[in-house]
């Protein structure tokens, strides 16, 4: 089997994208926003922007993009139509290298972690809900990142429902194991994003609450602690 080559670009670009693969990868290639491949085809049928080829070595590879000052235009869309997306700036000015451009990743946006103000509607939250399940308590919890709201609450799958019908948030994380069942359990009408078990072990929280707290609140991280505890 004969290996196809890259260009110095596309190689640059696959790194990134293997980092961010549940996201579309917006690629700052010069005055433009650019995708490629699999988020091309997809961000050209959102966006009813025209998909094409680049050269990419030995190969060709779809492309689409957008100039970068219509970014505010197009994100929102995408956004919108329950997308994750990851922008990946020219961390240097090009006429100061003869190398290929540095870039990175500087802003991770997803349907529920946005300040964008044309994402956001200003006349109602916009919640990013999380959802554990448990055979004697299930949990729940919002926030909005744009107003610091922030709101937790236990009970039976028919009152966890009710509150995810009442906030409306417009993404919901669940962990990766409720993945397959999560709709014989709870709504299917949210946009659910399941993540590493890991993230919801007791673990986790207890890192968590002594690096946000200290010392300082040290005994009021350990009352909570024994609250958890106590439902588990």
């Amino acid at each position: 089997m004969i290996e196809k080559k890259q260009t110095p670009l596309m190689r640059q670009y696959a790194s990134i994208k293997s980092k961010y693969a549940d996201a579309l990868l917006l690629f700052r290639v010069g005055d433009f926003y650019e995708t490629f491949s699999e988020d091309a085809i997809e961000v050209s049928k959102i966006l009813g922007i025209i998909l094409t080829k680049r050269a990419n070595g030995s190969s060709n590879v779809e492309l689409a993009g957008f100039p970068y000052h219509s970014l505010n235009t197009y994100l929102p869309k995408l956004v919108k139509a329950g997308k994750r997306v990851a922008i990946c700036e020219q961390l240097e000015d090009p006429k100061m290298t003869k190398k290929i451009v540095k870039r990175g990743v500087t802003e991770l946006i997803t349907p529920g972690v946005s300040l964008n103000d044309q994402i956001l509607d200003g006349e109602k939250n916009n919640f990013l809900a999380s959802v554990y399940f448990n055979d004697k308590l299930n949990g729940v919890s919002f926030l909005d990142i744009s107003t610091g709201s922030f709101f937790v609450a236990e009970g039976s799958l028919d009152y966890i429902n009710k509150l995810l019908v009442n906030f409306s948030p417009t993404e919901v994380l669940i962990p990766k194991k409720f993945k397959q069942k999560i709709n014989q359990k709870i709504s299917s009408n949210f946009y659910y994003y399941p993540v590493d078990d890991w993230l919801f072990t007791l673990d986790y929280a207890k890192g968590e609450l002594e690096s946000q707290f200290k010392n300082k609140s040290r005994m009021y991280m350990l009352f909570i602690l024994e609250i958890v505890q106590s439902r588990l």
